[in-house]
């Protein structure tokens, strides 16, 4: 595996943030680390900090992180997670204003291909500039 920007999506459903993690997977394979959270710790919809700050944990690269959600609750709690984190890292992770299969897809393959985490927001988020 290559250090590349990792990838982690945020949604509402365990099983959305599964299966947009899996099919990320399966387009980009192993060259980009990815991680998934989804629902809230009691099993039922929602987001979860320590989770969200869990799975950047687990996609971390030097690099940075780009995270990908699906609603308003997972972005502000996304940037909660991002607050929570040690400065030096805080700096190398950004909530992407993009849908979340497209999003992470389009970030995913740019990720593979060696970019900057800039580079690979910017691609993420050319999906919502209409």
């Amino acid at each position: 595996m290559t250090d590349a920007v990792g990838i982690v999506i945020v949604s509402h459903s365990k099983d959305i943030a599964k299966g947009t993690a899996d099919m990320v997977r399966q387009m980009v394979g192993s060259e980009v680390k990815v991680a998934f959270c989804g629902g809230n710790p009691d099993g039922g919809l929602g987001t979860s900090v320590s989770l969200i700050v869990d799975a950047i944990n687990d996609a971390w690269s030097t690099k940075g992180v780009a995270i990908l959600v699906d609603l308003g609750g997972a972005e502000t709690n996304s940037e909660m997670a991002v607050e929570m984190l040690e400065p030096a890292r805080r700096a190398l992770v950004v909530v992407c204003n993009a849908p979340i299969v497209e999003g992470a897809v389009m970030a995913a393959t740019e990720a593979a291909g060696g970019s900057s985490l800039a580079q690979v927001k910017a691609v993420a988020e050319e999906l919502s500039a209409d």
